[in-house]
């Protein structure tokens, strides 16, 4: 008899005596099974049950260990392993397993399932609260001594430790600087013209009114690709009219059919640490974004410049997300961000959604680095000028 045969007919014999109420019996010959086929999950899993009906669960967590040896990732085996470290009262090691058996779920949860899952997530919301609790009494001390911009990173530490945000980076498509510190959001500190650029938001925002009723017919697609360039990320967008761009400075060219109309908007960009550079930059547009419209996540291009959102006209629920950080936009409260690390907006309204966009240098770029930095994007293929602002 070969080893599957034998390991079939042990398992055929485990099942008549678990169905004649013999589960020590049962386990006997499940043993023995799994010594023969260690391969088969399926046999693991009977093993397990028949040590649960025998009390033993130290005996089922070794049966499910064997099973998690043939498929690390099983769905069902750490959903059980859970129950197993739950039931033997080691609740935080219960509370992270229940997170890795989520992770695994299948979508959508089969209906037999639902019930077992939506306890899985039960518990491991349990867990992650309590050890948020246990976090916060035993940081409470030092966080106190943090600024606003340090707190905000602790926080973002210990939700990735609990594994509730994930680590994103740079990548741009690109241009990619070594050495350039990562942010989702900078620190307003960096970028002491935010505070007069907020100051002008109703200038700024009559001009967008002038422009919009002067020159309509300037309002282009926000994305514009010809048909011969693979679109990848920007496939759903191009040429899409739901975003839209007025562009008072495009790849360093004033536009003056828009320009004309804004000359707050334009005094102002003077004063703006923007990169100029032939044939690229500097580059500002008011961007519209229509109701009900999704800008699907995305990286820019470069990671030698930053963007700044001035918001104009903001209809509720209006939200960007960079990373792991989700905000809503508020009109006149502007922010600096790197559009390298993936993003992506939604205006879920019935309403227009407006803002003021421009981009900057980096400010871990010097003076030198800078001038550096644009002879080589001055240099570069035009076909691959600055986009996705």
């Amino acid at each position: 008899m070969n080893s599957q045969a034998s390991a079939a007919a042990l398992e055929a014999q485990a099942d008549r005596a678990a169905q004649g109420g013999d589960a020590p019996g049962a386990r006997r010959l499940l043993e023995q099974a799994v010594t023969v086929e260690a391969g088969r999950i399926d046999l693991w899993m009977k093993l397990a049950a028949m040590c649960r009906a025998t009390q033993d669960l130290g005996g089922a967590l070794d049966a499910v260990s064997g099973a998690l040896r043939v498929d690390p990732l099983g769905f069902m085996p750490l959903l059980l392993k859970a129950n197993l470290l739950d039931r033997m009262g080691r609740s935080g090691a219960a509370g992270e397993t229940y997170g890795h058996a989520l992770a695994q779920a299948p979508d959508p949860v089969p209906a037999p399932l639902a019930a077992l899952t939506a306890e899985a997530r039960r518990r491991h919301e349990e867990y992650l609260a309590e050890t948020a609790g246990r976090f916060r009494a035993a940081s409470a001390g030092a966080e106190a001594a943090l600024d606003e911009d340090e707190r905000a990173r602790f926080e973002r530490f210990q939700t990735n430790v609990l594994r509730k945000t994930r680590p994103f980076h740079s990548e741009p498509s690109h241009f990619h600087y070594p050495g350039l510190r990562e942010r989702e959001f900078h620190e307003r500190r960096l970028f002491p013209w935010l505070r007069q650029l907020e100051e002008a938001t109703q200038s700024i925002r009559g001009d967008f009114e002038r422009v919009m009723a002067a020159e309509l017919a300037e309002l282009v697609p926000y994305v514009q690709y010809p048909d011969d360039v693979p679109l990848r990320q920007w496939a759903e967008l191009n040429r899409n009219r739901a975003w839209t761009a007025i562009h008072l400075v495009q790849n360093g060219v004033t536009i003056e059919a828009n320009a004309r109309h804004c000359p707050a908007t334009m005094a102002l960009l003077g004063g703006l640490a923007q990169p100029n550079v032939a044939r690229r930059g500097p580059n500002a547009m008011f961007s519209l974004l229509a109701p009900g419209a999704h800008i699907p996540p995305h990286t820019g291009v470069a990671n030698t410049r930053l963007v700044c959102h001035l918001p104009l006209i903001v209809p509720a629920g209006c939200w960007f997300r960079v990373g792991a950080e989700t905000r809503e936009w508020e009109a006149g409260k502007a922010w600096v961000f790197d559009d390298t690390i993936e993003h992506e907006a939604m205006n879920p309204s019935n309403s227009l959604r407006v803002i003021l966009i421009v981009d900057t240098w980096h400010p871990d770029l010097s003076s030198a680095e800078r001038e550096a930095v644009a002879t080589i994007l001055a240099e570069s293929d035009p076909a691959d000028a600055l986009e996705g602002l």
